[in-house]
């Protein structure tokens, strides 16, 4: 039913487009000065017709479901902390441009600059189906603002996206299995975000997979929120499985570590982010570090619709920050 209508509203707004397109013509036919406005009805009409194309190709049944996202900082310290809080604060941009109601469920602040690790959920529409594609390693080159003979380092991030699974979908998680701790939510400059442990890392010890939530001043809150990411990493790890599986019988390569990283930031000795996967690659790079991504998701998802698991297990094949070194 809400399939339905999501269609039907957007064949309304696609009408309500056409029909504004169709008055700027008629102006333009009656010598009005209206070219800019033309231009500009068109490429709305053009842009929102590429953004539903793009769901006809999100065909997973997770896809509608909301996201969690988890940033973790590699080794190389000050380097790739300051780089994943550049992660983090791109991700909450790209959450504001597609309207996605954005929440950080977690952040590990280091002690000098930057983060080493951040829990990000995204609620919208498609907003797993989106985000899924920046699952994988991320990779930056530049000259280090940390380093006082100015030279260049290469540092590296893992992104980590799961779909939030709703009630309807059983994972089952063994009480005896976890490691539960509680801990003070701290802030940047060592600040308490509280002054009692309400934090919450849960450890699943047969997978190793951590999760942690501290935005709740309840404990018991956090503990849910966390209970929920749990089990939607569990999801996600036993989807990773079956399409290795799948991968396997059709004779996909399986590319593991830090050094299949699906996306190069490049800021010195040139100016340039290429998506290793689809090859798909700008030249501003602060646009896409404040949060412009529509260009790599939609490559993806090109990639994806003719290439399959052949992309995908590439995606998945990625070593997380706490599974592999930099």
């Amino acid at each position: 039913m809400k399939r339905a209508e999501t269609v039907l509203a957007d064949d309304r707004q696609l009408r309500e487009k056409e029909e504004e397109l169709e008055i700027l013509v008629e102006f333009l036919r009656a010598g009005e000065p209206v070219e800019k406005d033309a231009d500009a009805a068109l490429a709305s009409i053009g842009a929102f017709a590429r953004e539903k194309e793009l769901t006809f190709k999100l065909t997973d049944a997770e896809d509608t479901m909301p996201a969690i996202l988890e940033i973790h900082a590699g080794q190389g310290g000050t380097e790739a902390q300051d780089w994943a809080e550049m992660l983090l604060r791109m991700y909450e941009r790209y959450g504001e441009r597609k309207g996605y109601k954005t929440s950080i469920l977690e952040v590990s602040y280091a002690d000098d600059a930057g983060i080493k690790t951040a829990t990000l959920r995204f609620e919208g529409e498609y907003a797993y189906g989106h985000l899924k594609s920046e699952h994988g390693v991320h990779r930056l080159v530049r000259i280090s603002p940390f380093d006082a003979a100015a030279r260049r380092h290469t540092s590296f991030a893992s992104v980590h996206v799961s779909p939030e699974i709703d009630d309807s979908i059983e994972v089952e998680i063994n009480e005896k299995e976890l490691k539960i701790d509680t801990f003070r939510a701290g802030g940047k400059g060592g600040q308490h975000v509280n002054k009692t442990e309400s934090a919450i890392r849960i450890t699943h010890l047969p997978t190793g997979i951590v999760v942690s939530c501290q935005n709740e001043r309840s404990q018991h809150k956090n503990r849910d929120f966390a209970m929920k990411v749990l089990r939607s990493r569990l999801y996600q790890k036993a989807l990773e499985e079956r399409r290795a599986k799948d991968a396997a019988r059709a004779g996909v390569k399986m590319e593991i570590g830090f050094g299949s990283q699906i996306r190069s930031y490049v800021l010195a000795p040139y100016r340039l982010v290429k998506d290793h996967r689809t090859g798909f690659e700008m030249g501003d790079v602060d646009r896409v570090l404040d949060g412009d991504l529509d260009g790599y998701v939609e490559a993806y998802l090109q990639s994806f619709a003719k290439h399959g698991d052949k992309v995908r297990t590439r995606q998945g094949a990625s070593g997380l920050a706490d599974e592999a070194d930099a």
